[in-house]
């Protein structure tokens, strides 16, 4: 059954991409164009041991439709652990590349990275703030307690007016379940 779930989990979450609408009509309340994130890569480094680097990838070559993902990995990390996290968020079907993060740093105080462990014992703490105080995510602490199997929820909330630090308001640009195995 916990496989199942954390399968289900998994497929259900794999990548759900939605666009920011730009609002030509309406000039007074601009948004953004449309984004395509074809790659979200997150990169550990274990607090105790700097040379520790790990990563994990989500990569949909072509974006939403088309083609399948191509890269899909595992977080993997060890028990009773802190890692410094950092997002990198990327366009690849146009050339040169489009680094999304820097876009989301940018209007960082329309932006909100979300973290939600599933079957999993890591606590995620986001280390960056914008202009008004509140989390932005592309940093964060990652904390482990015991070893088990689970899934991550990344989640990038677009809040143009509406950012408050919540998770639940705002357009979706982009969530992948990432499986999580704390050994």
């Amino acid at each position: 059954m916990k496989n199942n779930v954390f399968l289900l989990l998994s497929v259900i979450a794999v990548l759900v991409i939605s666009s920011c609408k730009k609002d030509v009509d309406n000039p007074s309340h601009p948004s953004n164009e449309g984004e395509v994130i074809t790659t979200l890569r997150l990169t550990f480094v274990d607090s105790a041991n700097t040379s520790d680097v790990r990563v994990a990838e989500f990569r949909d070559p072509d974006g939403p439709g088309g083609i399948a993902y191509d890269r899909f990995d595992t977080i993997r990390l060890a028990r009773n652990s802190t890692y410094y996290t950092q997002v990198l968020l990327l366009n690849e079907t146009v050339t040169p590349a489009d680094t999304i993060s820097n876009e989301v740093l940018q209007e960082s105080d329309e932006h909100l990275l979300c973290y939600t462990p599933v079957g999993i014992s890591a606590t995620v703490v986001v280390t960056d703030i914008d202009s008004n105080n509140l989390p932005i995510g592309l940093r964060s602490s990652w904390y482990t307690t015991g070893a088990g199997n689970g899934t991550m929820l990344v989640v990038l909330k677009h809040q143009p007016g509406t950012k408050n630090g919540n998770c639940s308001t705002g357009e979706t640009d982009v969530e992948v379940g990432f499986p999580v195995a704390v050994n």
